[in-house]
């Protein structure tokens, strides 16, 4: 079955509440999807995690190539984009747009032989997930600290049993509003902590120091993807497990970084480090250096689908008979594209999520929603 059109979209929201972290703020939301189309008429949604802009530009790039390819084939078509990419984007923008067009084709896959994505990946280990919240993002408010509390017990109220939160703000602020948060959901909620890289080993060690008192259950990039040394001296010296992998791309780069001693929990997004073909193989590298894996998730429902069917295939690590539920991203900020341009069969009650039995993701789009939000300027590739 074979590709006859590739369509790419831009779409944007303008945040009524603009928020910030350790490193930018942010009044708009930007994300490209991409829409495969076959010959008779089956289609799949793929997303790409990343400036959408370049993002859209990958896709035009790499759709001239795999026109007219054989759908189910997506690793032949995976290792065309690849090898067309290699010589000067090994990692970066275009891994996203590789993996944006590998997860539509994974959704077609599914339609077309009337399975979930999950069950194609090599079946449904984990029915049930239970993922963690993430929100507490910075806000302009007077007080803060209060906002992220009554945030906090937002999420405790809606039955999540695990939430994330943003520091890099300074020692001393980060300490307090950690603080504030482990009291105020008590001790039987799990609490994360996430830097977006905002430290050096000296400050992220003193940190980590201050704040293992509060039961955390890991520190997320907590220094620059680029300090792997930097990494490994700080998992060596806290009790704090230590995640990091949103920046890197492809099973190379997580090579690096489980090599290194650098993290206990991968963190590779699909949307951007090769698509479910790509995560499917860093799982496999995953387990093989005995570290657990959850996926960073950012976008709308098309890449949130991905990343609960990349879940419900994972290997138990190491699997015992009473064993923890696996664990996922579940951004509950403020996001239009993700509630009105999108929309999915999963369902989040009392904190779990049961992984969807539909054919493909189980995901689709609102087109009229989507013409409501996109960026008009958008390629279109059809073969005649």
């Amino acid at each position: 079955m074979k590709i006859a059109k590739i369509e790419p979209f831009i779409i944007v929201h303008k945040l009524d509440t603009p928020f910030y972290f350790s490193q930018w703020q942010y009044d708009t939301r930007k994300i490209c999807i991409v829409k495969i189309t076959l010959e008779d008429g089956t289609y799949g949604w793929g997303e790409g995690y990343g400036p959408a802009d370049v993002i859209k530009a990958g896709i035009d790039f790499f759709s001239s190539f795999i026109m007219g390819k054989d759908a189910l084939q997506h690793e032949v078509i995976w290792e065309e984009m690849y090898r067309r990419s290699m010589d000067y984007a090994r990692s970066g923008t275009l891994q996203a747009a590789i993996s944006a067009l590998d997860v539509a084709l994974w959704d077609i896959k599914g339609k077309l032989l009337n399975l979930p994505v999950a069950v194609l990946l090599g079946g449904i280990k984990n029915p049930v997930i239970q993922p963690y919240a993430t929100g507490l993002y910075f806000t302009n408010v007077d007080d803060l600290e209060q906002s992220l509390i009554q945030e906090a017990l937002l999420y405790k109220s809606q039955g999540f049993h695990a939430l994330k939160m943003k520091v890099g703000l300074g020692i001393k602020k980060d300490e307090q509003f950690v603080r504030a948060i482990r009291k105020a959901i008590g001790p039987d909620m799990k609490l994360m902590i996430d830097a977006n890289h905002a430290y050096n080993y000296r400050e992220a060690i003193e940190l980590s120091r201050k704040v293992e008192q509060y039961d955390i259950s890991w520190f997320e990039e907590p220094v620059s993807p680029e300090d792997y040394e930097g990494y490994r001296k700080l998992r060596e010296s806290t009790s704090i497990p230590i995640s990091g992998g949103e920046c890197e791309y492809l099973k190379f780069g997580f090579r690096r970084l489980l090599e290194n001693e650098c993290v206990d929990i991968a963190q590779p997004d699909i949307c951007a480090a090769g698509g479910l073909t790509e995560a499917k193989r860093i799982s496999s590298l995953t387990q093989a250096f005995n570290k657990d894996l959850v996926p960073h998730t950012w976008g709308t429902w098309i890449a949130i689908s991905a990343a609960i069917h990349f879940v419900a295939n994972l290997d138990k690590n190491p699997g015992r008979l009473f064993d923890d539920l696996p664990t996922m991203e579940l951004d509950r900020t403020e996001n239009a594209l993700r509630d009105e341009v999108t929309h999915s069969c999963v369902q989040v009650e009392n904190g779990l999520i049961q992984v969807p039995q539909g054919p493909g993701l189980g995901v689709d789009v609102n087109m009229d929603a989507l013409k409501k939000y996109q960026d008009t300027k958008i390629s279109t590739f059809i073969k005649f």
